[in-house]
């Protein structure tokens, strides 16, 4: 029964630490995304008919 204390522990220490990975790495600014804004207008976005949905039911 001693080794399920030990167990949540670890699991408990292990968390916390990519907690504070996380935490860290977005205070960075790493998740920060430049890039895909500007570049945006450029992708095709094809409009999703309503009347071909009907159509197949």
């Amino acid at each position: 029964m001693s080794v399920f204390y030990i167990l949540i522990g670890f699991s408990l220490v292990f968390a916390v630490g990519f907690l504070i990975a996380f935490i860290r790495s977005v205070k960075a600014g790493q998740f920060d995304d430049a890039y895909t804004p500007s570049v945006r207008i450029l992708f095709d976005e094809h409009p999703k008919s309503s009347s071909s949905q009907s159509k197949k039911n």
